[in-house]
């Protein structure tokens, strides 16, 4: 009885195990049937999400390989344009490369005048200043003209006084001196006149009389004291005679001299100065 008892209530807890066994596996296979269904749904909306990712991905690079197709073509299009115009290019070229030659070269030769030009333009602005300073210079010079012209019309009219003094006074001393010195020269003449007739006659005397040794002797030395003498006198005068020379060939030296400073040529004196006589012509 017990045991038919434990038995039953085994089988009660068997069968309420099972059928919790069951419910939880029921529970379990819906609750997976849900997942299963959820991961389906979500892959279906992951593949839809991708499928038009990559519909719109290949429509736009359908578009975009149509875009570049066309810029493609429009590139082509503007490469023959740009071959084209590259080609009239080139032609323009060899046809302007002489003129631009000589247009270089013009300008070389531009570039050269230009130098020149700011080299002259330099130039002229310094001749220009230094005109200036000639200019002054000049109105300077002018002046001193116009003073030294006024001091040269005092200048000359003092010349011409002096001039006209020296001219008198030469003149005068001239007269004087060749006057003293004719006197001076007729007296030498006749002193040494006389002294020859004295030595003459003497010389006869001595040759007439028969003197003693002696008295010849006395009358020697007499007479070579009256010799000495007149000898001294002739050498004073002729000392004076070359004083008087002297100092008349200094005058005219001096007055040839003022004649010179003054620009007076001896020409124009109007007479020719006496020279000093030379002894014994």
């Amino acid at each position: 009885e017990i045991e038919a008892k434990y038995t039953k209530k085994m089988q009660v807890l068997r069968d309420e195990l099972d059928l919790r066994r069951k419910t939880e596996i029921h529970e379990v296979e819906e609750r997976k049937n849900s997942q299963i269904s959820e991961l389906m749904r979500n892959h279906e909306k992951a593949f839809s999400d991708m499928k038009n990712y990559y519909n719109d991905i290949t429509l736009k690079n359908l578009a975009l390989i149509s875009l570049l197709k066309e810029q493609m073509e429009e590139m082509k299009k503007r490469e023959n344009h740009l071959e084209k115009e590259k080609a009239d290019v080139l032609l323009q070229n060899r046809q302007l490369k002489e003129p631009l030659q000589q247009a270089q070269e013009q300008v070389s030769e531009l570039q050269k005048k230009l130098a020149h030009h700011d080299k002259d333009k330099e130039a002229l602005m310094n001749t220009k200043a230094r005109l200036k300073v000639t200019q002054k210079e000049l109105k300077d010079l002018q002046w001193e003209h116009e003073v030294l012209e006024q001091r040269f019309s005092k200048v000359q009219a003092e010349r011409d006084e002096l001039y006209q003094k020296f001219t008198k006074a030469i003149n005068e001393v001239q007269q004087k001196t060749g006057f003293k010195n004719l006197l001076l020269e007729r007296k030498l003449k006749g002193l040494l006149s006389v002294l020859e007739k004295k030595e003459v006659e003497l010389s006869e005397v001595f040759a007439a009389s028969n003197l003693e040794p002696a008295a010849l002797s006395v009358v020697s030395h007499k007479l070579e004291d009256v010799l000495n003498s007149k000898n001294a006198t002739i050498e004073d005068l002729q000392l004076q005679l070359a004083r008087a020379c002297k100092a008349h060939d200094d005058m005219l030296r001096t007055f040839e001299a003022k004649l010179t400073a003054f620009g007076i040529p001896l020409d124009n004196l109007g007479f020719k100065p006496l020279a000093s006589p030379v002894l014994g012509q």
